[in-house]
């Protein structure tokens, strides 16, 4: 097939899973109005569009929480 690379493995996980708006908010356990707002203010994680879509890494959403994380690790000391 002429759009497939010979040699990649097909079946390997993605460095960095997309994720939709709702599955984002799964992993975040918030609700989905939640992002959108934090989306608009500029405040949660990392987004971007693809076509009509808005999508998370899963690695940009972990190093988020990270982040809050470790600035309320910081505050209660």
């Amino acid at each position: 097939m002429p759009d497939q690379i010979p040699g990649r493995d097909h079946t390997a996980a993605p460095t960095s899973e997309l994720l939709t708006i709702g599955e984002a908010a799964q992993l975040l356990r918030a609700p989905v109005a939640t992002l959108r707002y934090w989306r608009h203010l500029g405040t949660g994680p990392h987004s971007f569009r693809l076509g009509r879509r808005v999508l998370y890494r899963r690695d940009d959403l972990r190093a988020w929480i990270d982040a809050r994380h470790d600035a309320d690790s910081a505050g209660r000391s």
